[in-house]
């Protein structure tokens, strides 16, 4: 199974997920998971993106097969930072493309705005660059729910905001199922940095091509509220999708895929 050892003793698990011509150089795509969730968020997109690219699924600190964190554990951004270094240098990756859906965004974002330097291009899927008073304001009730009755029951009755309105009980059993193997203590204490996880004042420090990723109907926020911080981006471009959801990777994955693939496509360095 394969691993990284940081330097505070925590495991972090990844997937390379690799179907390129071996003759033929290739980029390599990191992709950072939403919250609650693990490198198998990311299931439905590696057919689409494999075949020409070097796809690194990592199960941030914490969650999936990583290490869980305890309750009181110091989660800060730059730990998530570090995590990322790490894992790009272990690898060997050199310069490489992000990929970070909803939360995974943000932290993508914050990545982006101190180490630049290391991407290719960056796409962000129902993220945003601040947690806002709306969560701010919902995010004792959760962690309540959570303490009472688990993780199960908060991403239960999350989820047909997270999936939209078209998402089967099949599909949503499925990411219920996903989300409930995080470890309570991840959970309660990530949603505390969450809360304070602002990076918009480093957003025009990321210089990267850089895809931003909303939905008509995201209750993380307005198409006009996203294009707002999008902006801010030097060498962005915002991506509307018509959905009622607010983690499109997750509800429009092959549509999703498709476009970000395409979008790659024109910041590969080789292939």
């Amino acid at each position: 199974m394969p691993t990284l050892n940081t330097p505070d003793g925590a495991a972090l698990f990844y997937t390379v997920d690799d179907f390129t011509d071996p003759w033929v150089p290739s980029d390599a795509i990191v992709m950072l998971h939403g919250n609650a969730e693990s490198g198998e968020a990311w299931r439905a997109w590696v057919p689409y993106l494999a075949r020409r690219y070097k796809v690194i699924r990592l199960d941030m600190r914490g969650f999936g097969r990583s290490t869980p964190m305890a309750t009181d554990y110091a989660w800060t951004p730059n730990v998530l930072v570090d995590d990322m270094t790490l894992l790009a240098t272990t690898l060997g990756l050199g310069r490489f493309h992000l990929v970070g859906a909803k939360i995974g965004a943000t932290v993508a974002l914050n990545f982006a705005s101190l180490r630049s330097d290391l991407l290719n291009s960056l796409c962000l899927i129902g993220g945003r660059a601040s947690p806002g008073q709306a969560f701010n304001t919902t995010l004792p009730g959760w962690v309540r729910e959570m303490e009472r009755q688990g993780v199960r029951s908060w991403a239960e009755k999350s989820m047909r905001a997270r999936l939209g309105s078209k998402a089967t009980d099949a599909h949503m059993r499925w990411w219920a199922d996903l989300m409930s193997a995080t470890a309570l203590s991840t959970q309660l204490g990530f949603m505390q940095m969450v809360s304070v996880l602002d990076v918009d004042p480093g957003l025009p420090n990321i210089h990267c091509p850089t895809l931003v990723v909303t939905t008509t109907g995201s209750a993380l926020g307005s198409v006009e509220s996203t294009a707002a911080w999008q902006k801010r981006i030097p060498r962005s471009e915002l991506l509307v999708v018509d959905n009622d959801s607010y983690h499109p990777a997750a509800s429009d994955p092959d549509r999703l895929a498709a476009l970000v693939r395409a979008f790659i496509d024109r910041h590969a360095t080789v292939g």
